[in-house]
């Protein structure tokens, strides 16, 4: 089993900043990606930000300049740095995990962050 364990929600102004961690776990794969997605009350979920094995990254147009991913390997641990944050990044934050040899994604349980003054 794999298990992917976040933290780091919460809540914040506007303007204010959270770092979300997530920690995989269990049995180990080799991650091809590793990435942060979120969906608001109504709303579809949406790709965040993703890092690659490779280092590459790839960001929703909304966050660009504002939220940063990055990985540490020996950790086993994605990071999404959040800046700048607005009311209209309040959602259920969710990490995402794509195993390499199999293809396969595994999901965290969600941490919510809420954006608000």
């Amino acid at each position: 089993q794999v298990q992917l364990v976040e933290s780091g929600g919460g809540l914040v102004q506007p303007g204010g900043s959270l770092r979300l961690s997530c920690v995989v776990s269990g049995r180990r794969i080799s991650l091809y990606s590793m990435g942060w997605y979120r969906q608001a009350p109504g709303k579809r979920r949406e790709m965040v930000a993703e890092i690659y094995l490779s280092g590459l990254t790839n960001q929703a147009a909304s966050v660009k300049g504002r939220f940063t991913i990055a990985r540490d390997n020996t950790k086993n641990t994605v990071y999404l740095q959040m800046n700048s944050l607005k009311p209209e990044d309040t959602a259920v934050y969710y990490c995402n995990v794509v195993e390499l040899e199999t293809n396969d994604d595994y999901w965290g349980q969600g941490t919510q962050v809420t954006v608000s003054s």
